[in-house]
């Protein structure tokens, strides 16, 4: 299946989704989004990695910010944050430039490591869009983490590739069903930018207004 351009998703939103699809609903379905330290924080460590002014060359590698992406299978489009391109046999041609080069995503996380796999899926997500745009394999990538200010290396695994088809699959779904997953708290809820707007201990995502006419028998 190949979707059209105009329901193309924000790549962006996978990780949303796979930390938290009542977050990504929110986001992505209702257009609705608040501030707290933390996002503040990180969109002024994305600013920097998204400075196309930046773009260089170091010896054998091409260094390139804010690279536009997409994907007519996966229904997605985006940005990466830097994409490197390294000198190599193995790799593609690239206008403008002599030789070949192999393609190498890196994605910049203002926090650290997370147990999950929700940043290496988008990640993962933003080199299965490279490769439809080049028609090349890139067969891993990084996160930089700007707590510990390191690169974690993710390997493209099938699984991993599952995971982002899956992700995408149940991302549309919702979207075209326009249909907002019920809250489910969480210690790390308390902690969301969110967490006003997605009510999330009002009984575990209880409609407000039922909620408040519950109250309001038990109070009488």
């Amino acid at each position: 299946m190949e979707f059209d351009e105009e329901d193309y998703l924000q790549l962006a939103g996978i990780q949303h989704y796979l930390f938290c699809r009542r977050q990504w609903a929110i986001i992505h379905i209702e257009q609705q989004w608040a501030e707290n330290e933390k996002t503040i924080d990180g969109m002024f460590f994305h600013q920097n990695a998204h400075d196309q002014n930046k773009d260089e060359r170091r010896g054998d590698t091409l260094i390139r910010h804010a690279l536009s992406v997409h994907s007519s299978s996966l229904g997605l489009s985006g940005q990466c944050d830097v994409v490197e391109f390294h000198r190599s046999e193995e790799g593609i041609q690239l206008a403008g430039e002599t030789g070949r080069w192999k393609i190498y995503p890196v994605e910049y996380k203002r926090g650290h490591e997370k147990p999950d796999n929700c940043d290496a899926a988008q990640l993962c997500a933003q080199a299965m869009c490279l490769e439809e745009m080049y028609c090349c394999d890139i067969d891993s990538g990084a996160l930089f983490y700007g707590e510990k200010r390191h690169r974690q290396i993710v390997s493209f695994s099938e699984e991993l590739r599952g995971t982002v088809r899956e992700t995408c699959r149940e991302m549309h779904d919702l979207f075209r069903h326009g249909h907002t997953p019920k809250a489910k708290y969480q210690k790390r809820c308390d902690s969301c930018s969110l967490h006003e707007i997605c009510a999330p201990t009002l009984s575990d995502g209880e409609p407000t207004e039922q909620y408040l006419h519950r109250m309001m028998e038990t109070d009488s």
